[in-house]
């Protein structure tokens, strides 16, 4: 395994941010650590990383003990950004590369070649405060790559991206893991998620509340769905005897033991349905029903 956690732990004073939390991540995946704001996410992957130490519990990172020489194979991005805004760009990254290990010169290049790639080659001598804001966060994930690390871990990589960004930095995740590398990111966006992810954890308030393969998770909790979208009023989507129920403007996620042809004779007089079909669940309704209220704060969209 490229990571392992075993009981971890974490309190500040009278919060407990992470409860006897037990991961294992295998090499070459894209693992999701999934849950609402506060679920513990980001302090899991700061334990991870060596800046927090857990109360108790036990880390191993890459098969053996988080220390220096394994953290220079891992790529870090972390939820609060920050470059050094005065700064010329190419400068930040080559500084950057350097603190990695590259000697000066390698590590120039390498910052130039990716700049080029992310479309910010004309910006290289552009301030960082001169940079917009979702440059300046693609600017934060080419910092990520510049040593080529065989683990990136990233917190809450598309949050504040517009969809062109936040589709530009899906593709190289997923070209990273082609690759043969792994990536281990948090998110509260389920949907994104849902297309990137080989395994998956979901937390809530510290605690694991299931994980594995993505597909399994599906397989196991999500053999009772129907999805609907519908026009007319949507409140008689309630009265279907269901388990769970998503229900949107024109569009609905139904958990239900009833057979959609049931489903369709009970909305026949009552909204009109241009699509209906039994199918797998969303990491949104898998996650709503195992733990409730306590999902406010995820983005289903």
């Amino acid at each position: 395994m490229i990571l392992q956690l075993e009981g971890i732990t974490k309190r500040f004073g009278e919060i407990v941010a992470v409860d006897s939390l037990s991961l294992e991540v295998p090499p070459g995946v894209i693992y999701g650590i999934l849950g609402p704001n506060g679920a513990g996410k980001t302090t899991t992957l700061r334990i991870v990383l060596g800046i927090l130490k857990p109360d108790a519990g036990k880390v191993s990172l890459m098969g053996r003990p988080v220390d220096v020489d394994v953290l220079s194979r891992v790529g870090y991005l972390p939820e609060e950004r920050g470059l050094y805004p005065k700064e010329k760009v190419v400068e930040v990254l080559t500084y950057l590369g350097e603190l990695k290990g590259l000697p000066h010169s390698d590590s120039r290049g390498r910052a130039l070649e990716l700049l080029e790639e992310f479309g910010l080659r004309d910006r290289a001598s552009a301030r960082v405060e001169e940079l917009s804001k979702g440059m300046q966060q693609k600017l934060q994930f080419i910092s990520v790559l510049l040593h080529d690390p065989d683990l990136l871990i990233l917190d809450e990589p598309f949050s504040g991206l517009d969809p062109i960004n936040s589709e530009i930095l899906r593709e190289r995740i997923l070209q990273e893991r082609s690759r043969g590398k792994t990536i281990i990111f948090s998110t509260h966006i389920l949907e994104q998620a849902e297309k990137m992810c080989d395994y998956v954890a979901l937390i809530s308030k510290g605690r694991k509340v299931v994980d594995g393969k993505l597909t399994e998770i599906k397989a196991k909790y999500g053999k009772r769905t129907i999805k609907v979208e519908f026009d007319g009023d949507g409140k008689a989507l309630r009265e279907i005897p269901h388990i769970s129920l998503r229900l949107y403007e024109r569009f609905a996620e139904i958990e239900t033991e009833l057979e959609v042809n049931d489903v369709v004779k009970f909305l026949a007089d009552r909204v009109k349905i241009n699509k209906i079909e039994r199918t797998e669940p969303s990491l949104s309704q898998i996650y709503i029903s195992l733990v409730g209220g306590e999902g406010e704060g995820l983005d289903y969209n």
